[in-house]
């Protein structure tokens, strides 16, 4: 094993490059309220929520490759033989994701979409585990995911948010979005072993941006802000977000099990209401349900991780 390689399957690295990207993730949903009213993009408006997110991808993924170039000292090209895998990735990753992610919004309680969301994580493991093979499921593993969803619902448990039943353009529409989330991480440890990471996120950023950009303007969706240096450098960091976090995401997963890194996604809701409540100023509650709901997924990452040791 070379040095770098042992360096980042280290569990101490693992963890705490994990948990940076969450917190960038995290952080992306305050950020992205924000920019809806800095756009002028009214709720409901399903189609300028799409080309908001496809200008952000686009951005994002010329960033990855002329931050990985730098680095490199040479321009990052996919190889020939890797572009189908970038299309794949993209149209999972990036349009799947993201176009049902936002129709199912539009359409369910903030409560219930954060709690589908959540089960990405699971689902995630279930899928490297039962659809791909790549590691097994152990009843300690299947305790540790269950603590870390536990986790997820008591961060964001509001009776009221509820109310109503299950529907295909609502709470359907969030659960494929976490499906594809989850496969994506699936693509990702397969695809690395033939391309490098930073490759895969950035030309599959530009990919899917482009087609959401596209789909989101043929829908009538529209950016206003006129602008405003303000609402540029907010497109720019959400864009740093889904370039860094993606790309750190993708050299996790390519040395170390599925399960080992996608487990700290359930960091990524919890990160997401305490950035909210300090930028947005939105009621929270920072007593009891906090300390179980970090209590809860912290026991889940110990024991997945005690697992994959």
């Amino acid at each position: 094993m070379t040095k770098e390689k042992k360096l980042i399957t280290s569990p101490l690295i693992i963890g705490l490059l994990a948990c940076l990207c969450c917190l960038l993730w995290g952080s992306a949903t305050p950020a992205i309220k924000i920019g809806y009213e800095w756009f002028e993009i009214p709720a409901g408006d399903i189609a300028s929520r799409i080309l908001f997110a496809g200008v952000r991808f686009v951005l994002a993924g010329l960033l990855t490759v002329l931050f990985g170039s730098l680095i490199s000292g040479k321009l990052l090209l996919p190889q020939k033989a890797s572009l189908p895998m970038i299309c794949k990735l993209g149209m999972v990753q990036t349009v799947f994701q993201y176009i049902f992610f936002y129709m199912g919004l539009a359409y369910t309680t903030g409560v219930k979409s954060a709690i589908i969301n959540g089960s990405q994580t699971f689902i995630a493991i279930l899928i490297a585990c039962f659809v791909f093979k790549y590691e097994k499921m152990t009843p300690a593993k299947l305790v540790g995911c269950i603590l870390g969803f536990a986790g997820v619902i008591v961060i964001n448990f509001d009776p009221s948010g509820f109310v109503g039943g299950f529907t295909f353009k609502g709470e359907g529409a969030i659960l494929i979005a976490a499906i594809a989330y989850a496969l994506s991480s699936a693509l990702v440890k397969k695809y690395s072993q033939k391309e490098s990471p930073v490759v895969l996120s950035g030309y599959q950023f530009i990919f899917g941006g482009i087609i959401m950009t596209i789909v989101g303007f043929a829908m009538g969706g529209r950016l206003g802000g006129n602008g405003s240096i303000s609402s540029i450098v907010l497109m720019l960091y959400l864009a740093l977000i889904s370039s860094v976090a993606y790309s750190v995401w993708g050299i996790l997963l390519k040395h170390n099990p599925i399960g080992k890194v996608a487990v700290y996604s359930f960091t990524n809701p919890i990160f997401s209401v305490l950035l909210s409540f300090v930028f947005l100023h939105e009621s929270s509650s920072f007593g009891l349900e906090l300390v179980l709901s970090l209590a809860l997924v912290c026991a889940g990452i110990f024991i997945v991780n005690r697992v994959n040791k």
